[in-house]
């Protein structure tokens, strides 16, 4: 299954709203991880963003995985982006 790299952007602005909702957020997270959706996740450490590599059939996929995110629901981020990734090296390869 291709995997595909997502890149969050956060607007300083609604930090208070991603505070409140990283909870529900997080176990969104925990629960894609265990269905295998979610190959890794985490947040950069300077507030800006987040990234997490997500395993889907296709983009659409993708971002109906991404539409059920709780920041989603609460306009928690600012913008998206989305590629396909090719794994060269480590253990999500084909």
């Amino acid at each position: 299954m291709p995997n595909f790299a997502v890149e969050y952007t956060y607007a300083p602005d609604r930090a208070a709203v991603r505070d409140e909702h990283r909870p529900a957020h997080r176990q969104w997270l925990g629960d894609g991880h265990e269905r295998g959706i979610v190959r890794m996740a985490g947040p950069f450490v300077d507030g800006s963003g987040a990234w997490i590599m997500v395993a889907a059939d296709d983009e659409r996929g993708v971002r109906d995985f991404l539409a059920g995110d709780p920041f989603a629901a609460v306009d928690g981020i600012a913008a998206v982006r989305i590629h396909e990734w090719l794994n060269v090296f480590g253990p999500f390869g084909s």
